[in-house]
């Protein structure tokens, strides 16, 4: 049980020669299945100096990694139309797009931009959808985020999650010398900005619902600590400092709880924390170990890890209190539940020294359908973006730690690394509102 025993061995996976903070893109594969949709590039037309971010090109880099659409490359854009009187419908029928996005950028009267796109329907020669954003010359890859969001959510009925962010852990140094820092950046790797720096490792992250919070292990105190921080003032607190083992946290739908795994009786045992009041209740009373608790969709049970069973296991408990339920048969090894809001569950599953992504489709049959989604040979960590599309998750290669987000049906993957280091314990962050 990896994350299990990192807290009881009070260590990290190693994690050296971190030398840089910026995420490097790097795509494997793509989706011949995909909708075909061609993006022209969104020329400025104003007066004042042009954006420095390629707005369209942001849009193909998110459209294409969710595995739902292919992009036309820019190269073989034969026309390049910047409203719906300048497209001609036959070009691009000719080039076997489905789809069609033209837009524009403005100077705004506030100091920004404005962004207007329009997107078509080629088969119907329609428009489906034409908007207006308004950003600071600061945040146009943010813009382009939402317009991707906007075409993913009016084609596919889903909203889209590229304005999302994500928490993760590196380290720099070695030895003695290593330094730890939680850090947040854009859902695809950009912009990436330091939560929390120590000398002591950091484990954990998770998001509050409302995107406002995260909480997060730590072992500056000497021993695991677990803090809640403020994400805008930069405020935390310490909300379980036990004897023993404090670890995985984990809030609930409505941010009220937090789940988390305590051995202040002996024994890693669930637990669920209101934070108002900082009373606890005890969920799990078993000789294993039980820890990862996540709450389910709806807040009524919480699945977890244990090893109950002779090996981990995922297994669930309602919070109102009651017997726990083994919910994983397949595989010797399963651990790390991530859910998404339709019910499935990715998580780390294991044989031998082999682990791989896996979902879990609990729909189907007595003890669901299961298809791995990773090829590795040590990934875990895995969480869902929040309209369950894509999946992030930590894997080994050359001794280094990198990111992979792959499609929730294994069509397209991309790797996030870490430039010239490491980088560990995923977390993928709930809708922004908007």
């Amino acid at each position: 049980m990896i994350r299990i025993l990192l807290l009881l061995a009070v260590v990290l996976l190693p994690l050296r020669g971190l030398q840089a903070q910026t995420l490097e893109i790097d795509p494997i594969r793509g989706s011949a299945a995909a909708l075909p949709i061609a993006v022209v590039p969104f020329d400025y037309l104003g007066v004042q100096v042009a954006p420095d971010t390629d707005v369209a090109a942001v849009v193909r880099a998110d459209l294409n990694r969710s595995g739902s659409f292919r992009t036309l490359a820019e190269r073989d854009l034969v026309e390049r139309p910047l409203r719906q009187s300048d497209v001609n419908f036959g070009t691009w029928r000719l080039l076997k797009q489905d789809y069609l996005l033209v837009g524009r950028i403005l100077d705004d009267p506030s100091g920004g931009y404005r962004t207007e796109f329009e997107l078509f329907d080629v088969a119907k020669q329609e428009r489906l959808l034409g908007l207006a954003l308004n950003g600071r010359p600061g945040n146009m890859r943010d813009i382009a985020h939402q317009v991707a969001d906007q075409v993913y959510e009016k084609i596919l009925g889903v909203r889209g999650a590229f304005w999302t962010r994500m928490a993760y852990v590196t380290a720099v140094g070695t030895g003695r010398d290593m330094t730890y820092s939680l850090m947040i950046a854009d859902a695809d790797g950009y912009n990436p900005q330091t939560v929390v720096r120590s000398r002591e490792p950091l484990l954990s992250p998770a998001w509050s619902p409302d995107g406002r919070r995260l909480a997060y292990v730590s072992f500056e105190r000497g021993s695991s600590s677990i803090y809640i921080q403020d994400l805008s003032t930069g405020s935390r607190e310490v909300v379980a400092s036990f004897k023993g083992i404090n670890g995985a946290p984990a809030f609930s739908p409505d941010g009220t709880r937090l789940a988390l795994a305590l051995s202040r009786t002996g024994n890693p045992e669930i637990y669920v924390m209101d934070l108002a009041s900082r009373a606890l209740t005890q969920l799990t009373s078993h000789w294993s170990i039980d820890t990862e608790p996540v709450f389910s969709i709806d807040g009524r049970s919480i699945l977890f890890t244990s090893d109950r069973g002779g090996k981990p296991q995922i297994y669930e408990v309602p919070v109102a209190g009651g017997e726990a339920q083994r919910v994983t048969f397949s595989g010797q090894y399963n651990a790390r539940a991530s859910l998404e809001p339709g019910g499935r569950i990715a998580m780390a599953q294991g044989a031998g020294n082999v682990y791989r992504i896996a979902v879990l489709d609990r729909l189907h049959g007595s003890g669901g359908e299961v298809r791995f989604i990773s090829p590795g040979n040590l990934d875990e960590s895995p969480s869902f973006a929040p309209n369950g599309s894509m999946i992030l998750y930590a894997a080994r290669e050359n001794q280094r730690g990198v990111l992979y987000v792959v499609s929730s049906d294994a069509r397209v993957r991309q790797r996030l690394v870490l430039a010239d280091g490491d980088v560990r314990e995923p977390a993928w962050s709930p809708f922004r509102q908007r």
